[in-house]
């Protein structure tokens, strides 16, 4: 579907689930199948099993910003992709990772957020991609917050699955904080309970010199139908006012799922319509897939790019809008859209942004990366 690899959950399955094979579950498990969250929690922090020394005085950062599709690469998968594969092998998952690791070394950020980083998944061969990311990059730190966790969906064969947005590091990272966003209201309360939770994290980065200077990494819901897509950058926009009106200094950014301000093309349902599938002809219903009809969307960014500095303002990406294109659903296609950025309230670097478009198999997603000037 249209950027963010969550299936639409089966009721009926979920529905067969519940009936016949709770019971047996609930006994084994204290838990339930399904994680929620408070609405602020302390993120989980991470570090490398081997510290990489840093230089003691920068002038200038790289950040970057990659949703990686959980090491899926641009696999057909059932959720997104028009797909039928659920389970990935371990091989496919650690090839994708070595990609995606090859990139990250290659780019060389200093702050890294990935969005769809797995843990310990039964999607993703159950593995901590998210430890395997640090000891094979040169990060040394890095701080989650779970944007779907469950012992159990019962879709599809999905099972476990936990996957977090994180922020590496290669500075120490303290005050990290993992923020509820708020939920879909368009769902049945089933399909509600086994669904995804969007979050954002946030962290100090300790710098040598900076005491305020903060990362904030934000997953938007993809597919919602309704206004939790807004409400959710709005939520963001409050937490980045909040930094500012203290007096601190952040980068943020992440998958936003929505088009830039002044985009030529609203509307990609017959771009990521399934064979199997019809829209916006006589007698659909619905007319729009989800998640690839943006036109409602239009001026939802609008009050971020007022109050802050986006990696590409809004004059250079509409001047050439393909140069900042990245992401598509379509596998064998090129990138078709752009719903990932990067914002400041400080000052990046004029012309150093990157997309990296030459990344075309390590996921549906480009990385993005821009030089920041520190704060003297």
């Amino acid at each position: 579907m249209a950027s963010h690899s969550i299936p639409r959950i089966s009721v009926f399955r979920m529905l067969i689930f519940a009936l016949v094979i709770p019971a047996a579950l609930l006994v084994v498990s204290c838990e339930p199948l399904a994680t929620s969250f408070d609405e602020t929690e302390e993120a989980t922090y991470y570090s490398a099993v081997n510290i990489v020394p840093v230089p003691d005085t920068f002038s200038v950062i790289r950040v970057m910003t990659w949703n990686i599709r959980f090491g899926a690469g641009r696999i057909a998968w059932f959720g997104d992709a028009c797909g039928n594969r659920v389970i990935l092998s371990e091989e496919e998952v650690y090839s994708s990772l070595q990609a995606i690791a090859d990139a990250i070394n290659q780019a060389k950020p200093d702050i890294l957020l990935l969005q769809e980083v797995d843990l310990n998944s039964k999607r993703s061969g159950y593995i901590n991609q998210l430890q395997w990311l640090l000891d094979h990059t040169y990060f040394n730190y890095a701080v989650a917050g779970s944007q779907w966790k469950a012992q159990f969906i019962p879709s599809d064969g999905l099972g476990r699955l936990d996957e977090e947005n994180v922020i590496f590091s290669r500075w120490k990272i303290g005050e990290a904080q993992r923020i509820q966003l708020a939920l879909r209201n368009d769902q049945d309360e089933l399909t509600r309970y086994f669904y995804e939770r969007c979050c954002m994290v946030t962290g100090r980065i300790e710098i040598p010199g900076i005491d305020n200077f903060y990362a904030v990494n934000i997953h938007v819901s993809a597919f919602a139908t309704d206004d939790t897509k807004q409400t959710q950058i709005i939520q963001l926009k409050d937490e980045l006012d909040r930094i500012d009106g203290l007096g601190g200094y952040f980068v943020a950014g992440g998958d936003f799922n929505t088009l830039p301000p002044g985009s030529d093309t609203t509307d990609y349902c017959i771009q990521d319509m399934c064979s199997w599938e019809s829209y916006h002809s006589a007698g659909d219903d619905p007319m729009h897939k989800e998640g690839s009809n943006y036109e409602p969307e239009k001026h939802w960014l609008d009050a971020l790019y007022a109050s802050y500095q986006c990696a590409v303002p809004t004059a250079v990406y509409q001047a050439n809008q393909f140069k900042y294109f990245t992401h598509t659903t379509r596998g064998d296609h090129f990138w078709d859209r752009t719903l990932d950025y990067l914002f400041t309230n400080y000052q990046w670097v004029e012309n150093s942004l990157v997309t990296h478009q030459e990344a075309t198999k390590e996921s549906d997603h480009a990385p993005v990366s821009v030089l920041f000037l520190l704060p003297k």
